[in-house]
């Protein structure tokens, strides 16, 4: 069954080389049980690993049932490892804070033959410990540990075992219960590999192999060896198993169970990284919801502006390095306004505006405020119909009309709730009527646009601003498509009403299109500032799930090394990893959810800021953090992968 011709291995002992096998030349048959012994150094265990494929040998032949195993590539080695050998170690080498079946079922999981813990329970009932399947590893004694470990190397019925000083943590009575289970598998037609420095133990076997530096000193039949009848020959695989499937839902399940419980073994460590994961996560909806809400609420606000408009304005100018302010060289007029809606196409409002401060009397209550006068067509272009009463008309604008459309602030300041519509009140010692409320609209930069009132254009220019000039013309456009060319026409109808004898063009247009657009851009990119910043937390937590996953994979080294004993891949143990990784990242998610929605809401309440929590920055950020997870769980599962099994499994 196994056959090794001149096997040679070379440690490198800082300047010394140190020979643990010296052409070491053996074969094996298959039923055999051999026991190999030497005093410590003699290369038995070195041996021994080489055999089990734990190790690679430097030079020589090796080869299980006729196969060349020295050409097997690491997924190979597993295969083989997993379904042809069993493994009994010294240490027991059991997974902590796990049961006795759930040890005995970890080589199902690396065989994805679908097998379930049936098998495992049969494997326990047959090494006599039926009864303790559910109790910890801490919870068996020595005996009942090493039972364990051979329950779990019978699992996957192998065709071979490779015993490493069964007995060596074991007291008498229970070396010997330990080496009549050994006698009994080999009656079962197993192969059995025993290393052992104890010759007592060796003459359980039928041959025993004795090493001295490196170099088989003898190789004999042990004639005094117990005669165990023979129950079964097993037939010796015909070639290695090269290929594995995928996991299954049930080996799935188990591989995150046991990385949920591995994170549960350090708590706070775990906490510390879940930590780091919900406040990134946290951070982003916040900040991403804030930011939403800001971009919503200068929309909205200039939304209530209306759409479609320009603003026509005399260009400010100087004279010898000194602003002259606006209209200071030319002017507009209401007869300018009139022309605009009667000869410029694609225009459906006008309204020249005039602005003015003035105070407000009603009784003993005063308030001083912005007065606005306008045309008819401002209630229609800013969607400020009245919510009480009603917008002045055109008569009341040719007749030069004291009445006046009032704001909620003028309101709440000069009627204390009491309906002002029909009621006198006078502006700069004027009695004027209050015809109408106006609609709430809220705050736009650091003007309050509900601290206004609206008069006809004629009567704010003439009786109480005496002004024969407009401050600027509003105008609306049909479509936003046609606002370049209503622009172009409208500045060259005024330049051309407006002779200043110069060639530049004495009138400016505000688009209020272009300056949402920009908002909204300004916007949007304090948006994507805030979330850049945000997502250094989610970074910071990344780095701290990397350094848990570190430290894990330095401290459980040995499982990583008995894993790749039992047929675990390299794809496996990253896989094992990245799960633990995920978890992290999983859990960190859905509190960091939590944190972040409660952030924005006691934000919204507190602060008095609009936030707005979409479900696409919710998708984000949790998906953010799983990648987290996987991009900095991939090195240090990548790390615990690349360990070389037998080095593993020495590591202290």
């Amino acid at each position: 069954m196994i056959k090794i011709e001149n096997l040679r291995k070379t440690y490198q002992m800082g300047e010394i080389e140190v020979h643990a096998l010296d052409g070491v030349s053996l074969t094996v048959e298959q039923g055999e049980y051999v026991a190999i012994i030497g005093v410590s150094g003699s290369g038995k265990s070195t041996l021994m690993h080489i055999l089990g494929l734990l190790d690679s040998p430097d030079g020589g032949t090796f080869e299980i049932d006729g196969t060349d195993v020295t050409q097997f590539s690491e997924s190979e080695l597993a295969a083989f490892r997993n379904r042809v050998m069993g493994f009994v170690f010294q240490q027991f080498n059991l997974l902590k804070r796990t049961s006795a079946l759930e040890n005995v079922e970890l080589p199902l999981i690396y065989a994805r033959n679908g097998q379930k813990s049936d098998v495992a329970r049969k494997m326990l009932e047959l090494v006599g410990l039926g009864d303790r399947m559910a109790h910890h590893t801490n919870e068996l004694s020595g005996g009942q540990q090493q039972r364990v470990a051979i329950a779990r190397a019978l699992v996957n019925k192998p065709s071979i075992i490779f015993a490493d000083e069964p007995t060596g943590n074991l007291d008498s009575k229970s070396a010997k219960e330990i080496m009549a289970v050994m006698s009994e598998l080999h009656a079962q037609g197993l192969t059995i590999i025993l290393v052992t420095h104890d010759k007592d133990v060796a003459q359980h076997a039928h041959r025993i192999i004795e090493l001295k530096d490196g170099k088989i000193l003898s190789d004999t039949l042990n004639s005094n060896a117990p005669k165990v009848p023979l129950i079964e020959r097993r037939k010796a695989p015909e070639h290695a198993p090269k290929a594995m499937g995928l996991l299954s839902i049930y080996e799935g399940f188990v591989l995150v169970k046991q990385s949920i419980r591995s994170l549960f073994a350090n708590k706070v460590r775990t906490a510390l990284s879940t930590l780091g994961i919900m406040i990134g996560v946290g951070a982003v909806i916040a900040t991403v919801a804030i930011g939403n809400g800001t971009k919503a609420a200068v929309e909205q606000q200039m939304s209530r502006l209306g759409s479609n408009l320009l603003m026509l304005y005399p260009q400010r100018r100087s004279r010898g390095g000194v602003s002259q302010g606006k209209a200071s060289t030319s002017r507009l007029s209401i007869e300018d306004a009139r022309a605009i809606k009667m000869e410029v196409a694609h225009v459906v409002r006008v309204s020249s505006t005039s602005d003015g401060n003035a105070q407000l009397q009603s009784g003993n209550l005063n308030w001083g405020c912005r007065i606005q006068g306008v045309d008819i067509d401002y209630e229609e272009m800013r969607s400020y119909q009245p919510q009480m009463g009603r917008f002045f008309t055109e008569e009341e604008v040719n007749s030069r009309a004291r009445v006046a459309v009032l704001g909620i602030v003028p309101v709440r300041e000069l009627f204390n709730g009491v309906n002002p519509v029909g009621r006198k009140i006078k502006i700069n010692r004027q009695t004027f009527i209050v015809i109408g409320v106006l609609p709430e609209k809220g705050s736009s930069g650091f003007r309050d646009n509900d601290d206004t009132a609206f008069v006809p254009i004629s009567t704010a220019m003439r009786r109480l601003f005496g002004k024969k000039y407009v401050d600027r013309i509003e105008i609306q456009i049909d479509e936003a498509e046609n606002m370049d060319r209503a622009q172009a026409d409208i500045l060259a109808l005024v330049a051309q009403r407006h002779r200043t004898g110069t060639k530049e063009n004495p009138f400016e247009i505000r688009n209020l299109a272009e300056i949402q657009d920009m908002v909204s851009e300004t916007s949007n990119v304090m948006s994507l500032l805030l979330s850049s910043i945000a997502s250094i937390a989610l970074m910071v937590g990344g780095i701290g799930i990397m350094n848990i996953m570190l430290v894990s994979v330095t401290e459980r080294t040995r499982e990583i090394g008995l894993r790749k004993a039992l047929g675990a891949r390299r794809m496996d143990i990253m896989l094992q990893f990245l799960i633990e990784a995920l978890v992290i990242s999983f859990f960190g998610g859905c509190l960091g959810i939590v944190l972040g929605i409660g952030a924005s809401l006691l934000t919204e309440h507190f602060a008095g800021m609009q936030v707005l929590i979409t479900s696409s920055s919710i998708y984000m950020a949790f998906g953010f953090s799983a990648l987290i997870g996987i991009v900095f769980g991939i090195w240090p599962a990548r790390k615990a992968a690349l360990l070389n099994p037998i080095e593993a499994l020495r590591y202290e």
